[in-house]
């Protein structure tokens, strides 16, 4: 059974930085993505970063792009979530999913949250302006 595990929410100013973490466990010898999804009170879940384990391929929603950056630590099997120049909009809940097996190849990276099949309790991030 995967099971992840986020850790490095909290509370920040508008500018500064917080690095999010997703610990996973139970993968076996097939590739697997991981995302980091967000939802804000009142809104939609929305995707902010992926990353697949084999090639690294990563995406980013408009929104973050420039300011956060996925990086994978394979040998943890850990994820993290570098995010600089925070805004008050990015205040929301976080959250790890990971999409195992993975099958997508070199071309294809599962950017919506109806892709993924195994999903954290979620980090809140508040940025107060």
């Amino acid at each position: 059974e995967v099971q992840l595990v986020e850790s490095g929410g909290g509370l920040v100013q508008a500018g500064g930085s917080l690095r999010l973490s997703c610990a996973a466990s139970g993968f076996g010898f097939d590739d697997y993505a991981i995302g980091w999804f967000r939802q804000a009170p009142g809104k939609e879940r929305e995707g902010v970063s992926c990353i697949t384990s084999s090639n690294r391929k990563t995406w980013y929603a408009g929104s973050v792009k420039g300011r956060f950056a996925i990086i994978s630590d394979n040998a943890r099997n850990t994820v993290y979530l570098q995010m600089s120049n925070l805004k008050p909009e990015d205040t929301a809940v976080y959250y790890c999913a990971a999409k195992y097996p993975f099958f997508g190849g070199d071309y294809y990276i599962p950017q919506t949250d109806d892709e993924y099949n195994y999903w954290g309790q979620g980090t809140q991030v508040t940025v107060s302006s």
